[in-house]
């Protein structure tokens, strides 16, 4: 009997736990490997000595290395729909899920730096459909924010913008933390990069209803809000 856990690759193997575990455990040797000598030059058995198991094992749980590049590529996204949903449980606040949204995303790509980065530089080496499979999954993982950002709008929160734009911008954002991190993690923490971020879109967004309740946000908290410090802006008076 043969599985397919995830979308497109197959296993030998029927025990679903057992499958995500070791494909997790070949992904994270296939990321380093892909990162630092590249997809073409890293082969099954590179993989296979990295993660400590022989090459027939892992060919219980994939077919090729491409199954093993679309797995590194998918755990990123699917970490995305998985962290952002738990970063929302319990807030009611359409300000506070939107940062809080974000706030996830970004903190996603700071733990997975490296898958981040392969991302960009190995998903033309996927075949046409499972370029597809990653669009539709980014696609889907964005979908995430949009509808963080048009509940804002539908508040009154935020001015009127184009979501899924608006959301591309986010994500580059988020993103460049991994790009550039040889260079910002020397000028910023995490935490500073977010809430710098955080605070430069919401100035750009917020109505003066949004203001009036941003501040309140802020004013409720005794801790820093994460969306940053108190910033004064004519559209709140």
């Amino acid at each position: 009997m043969v599985t397919n856990v995830a979308p497109e690759v197959t296993s030998q193997v029927t025990d679903e736990a057992l499958v995500q575990r070791r494909r997790a455990q070949f992904v994270a040797a296939a990321v380093e490997l892909f990162s630092s000598q590249g997809y073409y030059r890293t082969t099954i058995q590179d993989i296979a000595r990295k993660a400590g198991v022989s090459s027939g094992l892992i060919y219980q749980y994939v077919r090729d290395k491409e199954d093993v590049l679309l797995l590194s590529l998918l755990s990123v996204l699917d970490s995305y729909k998985r962290e952002i949903p738990r970063a929302l449980a319990g807030l009611t606040d359409p300000l506070e899920r939107c940062c809080a949204a974000i706030d996830a995303y970004c903190r996603v790509v700071d733990q997975r730096r490296e898958a981040t980065v392969l991302a960009y530089r190995s998903t033309k080496s996927l075949s046409a459909d499972r370029r597809a499979l990653i669009k539709t999954s980014e696609l889907e993982s964005n979908e995430l924010i949009s509808a963080c950002l048009r509940d804002c709008m539908d508040k009154g929160l935020f001015r009127e913008v184009n979501a899924d734009l608006v959301t591309y911008q986010l994500v580059t954002f988020a993103h460049t933390w991994a790009l550039k991190h040889w260079r910002l993690k020397e000028l910023s923490t995490l935490d500073e990069y977010i809430a710098q971020g955080l605070e430069f879109f919401t100035q750009a967004l917020l109505t003066p209803k949004g203001w009036r309740q941003y501040r309140k946000l802020q004013e409720s908290r005794e801790a820093p809000s994460v969306v940053g410090s108190k910033p004064e802006h004519p559209a709140a008076e």
